[in-house]
């Protein structure tokens, strides 16, 4: 991926969405030639010169100081998602590019132990690509319809944007797919180099014409923590709250779990997955037992 562009699109798409009255600046005449702010605008607000603002959205944040990005950041009213994402463009800017190791594709056994622990709720341990490298036995029947694919690891957002049934098991499919995308995008900004989420991110570009459409937006989120609303085949519609927990000890890593309200129906609708997933498991007890 092309750094220097990153900067560019990323910077002028956050100045193209803020007007000059959400920034608190006056308006004079009625005929504004440029969708939000005009550079000059980034640069009063900032409080660096117009050159210094424009030479920065051409893609040359290498040098600039933590209070320049500081104020850039508050001048564009970033998030602290997008305040993140900006600062790993510049450091990234910065470094001397060099290959980085291929994003795990294992765990070590305790962290499967720690997976295998969770026996009420779906749990899973993903990498920064979204790939799915260990998971509970509620997890593999919550996600039976990802899991359906051969193809391993199995992956999030190949399942999100390539596999239609991502579309009755997402309730909010648009809000899904937007996440996914975003926290793509910001891993992209920290690690410009990893081949194999540039392979990823070139496979879901080239297949799908929503992800590219989303891709194009750049915008960045984290996703650690929310509310999802899904639907399952066998025990119907489920909202979960989910957790996020990255491992200090394996960088990259980080363990999801889904849990419910005690009592709640989608507690409830746990306790049939759990039987509906003791059921997968013994394919072969049960058939002998039919002869």
């Amino acid at each position: 991926m092309d750094h220097r562009a990153e900067i560019k699109e990323f910077l002028s798409s956050r100045r193209a969405r803020l007007t000059p009255e959400q920034a608190g600046l006056p308006v004079y005449g009625g005929n504004r030639r440029v969708k939000g702010l005009r550079r000059e605008e980034v640069a009063l607000l900032a409080g660096v010169s117009v050159d210094y603002y424009v030479r920065m959205e051409r893609g040359h944040l290498a040098g600039a100081s933590e209070s320049v990005l500081e104020a850039l950041s508050r001048a564009l009213q970033l998030d602290e998602a997008e305040r993140d994402h900006l600062f790993a463009l510049a450091r990234e800017s910065d470094a001397t590019p060099v290959r980085r190791r291929p994003a795990t594709q294992g765990v070590r056994p305790a962290l499967q132990q720690i997976l295998d622990a969770v026996t009420d709720a779906p749990a899973w341990i993903r990498n920064a690509h979204f790939d799915i490298l260990a998971a509970n036995r509620m997890s593999r029947a919550l996600y039976s319809a990802l899991f359906a694919d051969p193809r391993r690891p199995a992956n999030t957002a190949r399942f999100t944007f390539l596999d239609p049934a991502s579309r009755e098991f997402f309730v909010d499919w648009d809000r899904a797919a937007d996440d996914i995308a975003a926290v793509l995008r910001s891993q992209a900004g920290k690690n410009p180099h990893d081949k194999a989420l540039t392979e990823l991110i070139g496979e879901l570009s080239t297949r799908s014409e929503i992800f590219r459409t989303r891709w194009a937006a750049h915008n960045v989120r984290f996703h650690r923590t929310g509310v999802k609303k899904l639907h399952h085949p066998v025990v119907g519609d489920l909202e979960v709250n989910f957790e996020a927990m990255e491992f200090p000890s394996d960088p990259g890593l980080a363990l999801v779990v889904y849990t419910a309200p005690a009592g709640s129906p989608t507690a409830d609708a746990f306790k049939l997955l759990a039987s509906w997933a003791a059921t997968q498991d013994q394919p072969d007890i049960v058939a002998q037992d039919k002869e």
